[in-house]
């Protein structure tokens, strides 16, 4: 099976309410799209509509995915509602992310999927699209899915992470609980569960969340396929694809849900349990020790940063990056180079990033200064534009505690990041317009 997807967590997305909100007006749809669309049209979401047809295909590609996989459908009316749901949560935020000036143009997008062919060990783009289209799927769609994903995660980064707060005291508390425990590196394989809460709900609401979450676990204990409990019950991203959340590392659970996950042998799973964003049930599928290494490599390297925008287009950018190399080549300095043109913050500081451990940067930039020797320079492309690297030396450091420290960060901005991209989401959907039609095909 290809590993199509990119680099993102699964979220889970509010359970929608059928009405629409209060102060809310009908926006206005082209009458001429109306026309057309009228028959088919089975919701209206803002100012955009989902077809019977639009509905109809994504099902399809929907269970053709479940049954490779060989999990069990759940009913179709079931799946049908999950797949409706998926599709106007998704659609909100493609609107959101339009007005908001979130894009991903092609050459970004190029760019994506070159990297997505090359981790599944493909020769060249040519080869990986022939593949696409031997399975049955056509590479413009999957283009333009792969573009969705890619704004779905600058919308999460600009909306949710950048806005992540993490304070001192959270990381001596997450650091005194680790040394607790034992400083414990296990790592879990998860499949999850979730029954959304929605936002300042009420006692009912709440219960009936609770209900279908009871009613889950009792179908799981009674032996249904977990697979299809969560296609046909959870409310989460993942839902149609059995609600498989991967590997976990120990601290990037929450502690509640980690002194329960310990007590379980593989193939069990754990009761309902509640946290901010609504219930869970989670399956523990394997368990296995992590690993922390002592020593880490540690880069000391600068940079210059040419910004992709709206006014400054991929190759643009790009012919400016290679400009300011050949100056520097040609005997100018790097530090007055950057903090002349330099669109990044480090630019006063003449491009410098100071020493970086691993996972510091994002992984294009990474993988380009890893190829670096000291003193070499270097050009590569990321989400945020194109950058001149330049390594100055290296060297082999053990874990400080101010390493241990971002460490701790980055795990506890994980979990709450979860949550906070949760109720992000609900609001985005709370705000919508949404109308559903009467479905013709029933």
């Amino acid at each position: 099976m290809l590993c199509l997807a990119l680099l993102f967590l699964p979220v889970a997305y509010a359970a929608p309410q059928p009405d629409q909100a209060a102060g809310q007006t009908p926006p206005k749809i082209d009458p001429q799209q109306q026309t057309g669309l009228i028959d088919a049209v089975i919701v209206v979401v803002n100012d955009d509509v989902i077809t019977r047809q639009e509905l109809d295909e994504k099902l399809r590609e929907t269970v053709g995915q479940l049954q490779k996989q060989g999990t069990p459908l759940p009913p179709a009316d079931v799946l049908e509602k999950q797949m409706l749901e998926r599709m106007i949560n998704e659609l909100v935020q493609l609107q959101f992310a339009k007005e908001s000036g979130v894009h991903v143009d092609d050459a970004q997008l190029d760019l994506a999927i070159k990297r997505i062919a090359e981790q599944n060990k493909f020769a060249d783009l040519a080869a990986f699209r022939a593949r696409l289209e031997k399975d049955g799927i056509d590479f413009a769609k999957y283009r333009e899915e792969v573009r969705n994903e890619m704004i779905f995660t600058r919308l999460r980064e600009r909306e949710v992470e950048s806005k992540l707060i993490i304070s001192d005291s959270e990381v001596d508390g997450y650091l005194a609980n680790k040394a607790k425990m034992g400083d414990s590196t296990e790592e879990f394989h998860l499949a999850h569960i979730l029954v959304v809460v929605p936002e300042q709900a009420s006692a009912e609401k709440i219960q009936a969340s609770r209900a279908r979450a009871e009613l889950a676990y009792s179908e799981l204990k009674s032996g249904a396929d977990f697979a299809q409990v969560a296609a046909g019950i959870s409310d989460a991203n993942d839902a149609l694809t059995g609600g498989d959340l991967g590997w976990r590392a120990s601290d990037r659970l929450p502690p509640a849900f980690l002194d329960v996950l310990r007590k379980l042998q593989p193939g069990q799973i754990t009761a309902v349990m509640r946290s901010s964003s609504g219930f869970h049930i989670l399956k523990l599928i394997a368990k296995r020790s992590g690993s922390t290494p002592v020593v880490v490599v540690e880069t000391h390297a600068r940079h210059i940063l040419i910004k992709t925008n709206e006014i400054t287009p991929e190759a643009e950018a790009k012919k400016r990056i290679l400009e300011i190399k050949q100056r520097v080549e040609g005997g100018a300095d790097f530090a007055e180079q950057a903090k002349r043109y330099s669109e990044d913050g480090s630019a006063q500081q003449g491009g410098d990033l100071g020493w970086l451990s691993p996972g510091q940067t994002v992984s294009a930039f990474e993988e380009a200064m890893n190829k670096l020797q000291p003193k070499q320079m270097g050009v590569v492309q990321t989400q945020f534009g194109w950058h001149l690297i330049q390594v100055l030396e290296r060297r082999n450091t053990d874990v400080s505690v101010q390493q241990q420290r971002q460490q701790a960060r980055v795990a506890i901005g994980t979990i709450k990041s979860d949550d906070l991209y949760q109720d992000w989401l609900r609001q985005l959907r709370d705000r919508a317009f949404v109308e559903y039609h009467t479905d013709p095909k029933n």
